[in-house]
């Protein structure tokens, strides 16, 4: 667990995972997405570039092995439901343990059909298991899953939604005592299952779940929500609802990035277009020592945070916080322009230590074009109002423009570069702009 990028904040900052996309097939509807739709642009649950065989995938995960030593993880998401492919999805797994011993498998689901495969995931070792619940009511579930299909039988409405959650939550009891770490993903559906995500974390968690996610509505072209008119949830709302599940004893994944299923790197990167299959040896050399001793080296890192966050021993006083945002494009560096940014990293501090909050998305403000032209007022408009409670940005560049902005909404930009949490610490300190704003608001 300590170096798998998703269930650990720390090691996502250092190790790597790897997105198989062997299962196109899905055996339930959900109105927020349409699998016809992929593009390679775009940076979302069930997109990929090209479904691979099992006899591919083997191939690319030996070449992706064979070059990327922090790679800790190889799992399977998609594009469809890897338990609606079960062959391939096994056969791939197989594969994997066979060949890159030394990583671990994880598998994602929407869960209609995990039970009857249970036994087959102990036995390959498959050790991480998320299971995508939205709700345990029928009556919220028949909003967001139209259908779903098992044996022949297609069931619809109600029905259809009481189906997936009992099987949903069967799958998270079992798995958890067979010793199988469950992290459940729930995505945050604003006027559906806002109100109704606390009772979904309070449930999970009885029945063994090791970890929630809450991530916010992605709608897919040509879905039934786009159709719908259904808007995403501000960066605030979901912020509001990780605390109240957070106060509530939950253990939370504030991190994650809602990957392709064909994603390839840190959390944060996609570097799959680096690792093409046809660039790939037939039979490459994995030095599993050399794997080890790297990845060595990067726990004795996390170590080292940890004993220093331990040593320092201080509680972020409420009153006293300065709530920072970050643009980075993954290494746990301060690496990527303003202008270029499509998320940024939200950290509070009180100049000693650094909490990590979560991830908030923006439209870039560099969009479409070189020189950045294009609606920008409105933009910058947005980007200000996400970060409206942060009291500093960094980046690696900042135009004029923006840094004005930035300035008259109360958010001191900052051009920095190198580790996020040296940064933060540094500009906390820097000059006297703190001793003349209200550091606490927000």
């Amino acid at each position: 667990m300590s170096r798998h990028p998703c269930y650990s904040e720390e090691a996502h900052r250092f190790f790597a995972r790897m997105h198989i996309p062997v299962a196109p097939a899905c055996n339930i509807q959900c109105n927020y997405c349409n699998r016809k739709f992929d593009c390679v642009n775009e940076s979302r649950p069930g997109v990929v570039s090209e479904v691979l065989t099992p006899e591919q995938a083997e191939r690319k995960v030996k070449g992706v092995a064979a070059q990327l030593m922090q790679l800790s993880v190889v799992g399977i998401a998609g594009p469809g439901d890897p338990l609606a492919n079960a062959d391939k999805t096994f056969d791939t797994f197989a594969r994997v343990k066979k060949h890159v011993p030394d990583v671990m498998t994880c598998l994602s689901t929407n869960g209609l059909t995990l039970y009857r495969h249970i036994d087959r995931i102990v036995e390959l070792g498959i050790g991480h298991v998320t299971i995508t619940i939205n709700a345990i009511d029928p009556d919220v579930g028949k909003e967001i899953y139209p259908w779903v299909f098992d044996e022949g039988v297609r069931y619809e409405g109600r029905e259809a939604a009481a189906l997936l959650i009992s099987r949903q939550l069967q799958g998270v009891e079992e798995l958890a005592k067979r010793g199988i770490l469950v992290k459940v993903n729930s995505i945050l559906i604003p006027g559906v299952n806002d109100k109704h995500l606390v009772e979904v974390s309070k449930k999970v968690k009885e029945l063994g779940a090791t970890l929630h996610n809450v991530t916010p509505l992605i709608i897919a072209p040509g879905s039934q929500y786009e159709k719908d008119g259904r808007k995403a949830p501000r960066p605030r709302e979901l912020n509001q609802l990780q605390e109240q599940l957070s106060e509530g004893g939950t253990k939370l994944m504030r991190h994650c990035r809602q990957c392709r299923a064909d994603a390839v790197g840190l959390l944060g990167q996609d570097r799959n277009q680096d690792f093409q299959l046809e660039t790939m040896e037939a039979d490459p050399v994995i030095d599993l020592d050399a794997r080890e001793q790297f990845q060595q080296e990067l726990d004795s890192k996390i170590r080292q945070r940890l004993i220093a966050k331990e040593n320092r021993r201080t509680i972020l006083d409420e009153n006293k916080k300065t709530r920072v945002a970050v643009a980075s494009r993954g290494g746990d560096k301060v690496n990527q322009h303003f202008g270029h940014a499509t998320e940024f990293m939200i950290f509070d501090t009180d100049g000693t230590e650094v909490k990590f909050i979560g991830i908030r998305k923006i439209q870039a403000y560099c969009h479409g074009t070189a020189d950045c032209n294009g609606d920008k007022d409105e933009t910058l408009q947005e980007i200000t109002s996400i970060l409206s409670d942060c009291r500093i940005l960094l980046s690696s560049g900042i135009g004029d423009a923006p840094r004005a902005a930035l300035n008259k909404a109360g958010i001191l930009p900052l051009v920095r570069k190198g580790g996020i949490q040296e940064a933060i610490l540094e500009s906390v300190k820097y000059g006297s702009y703190f001793e003349n704003i209200n550091i606490s608001k927000g």
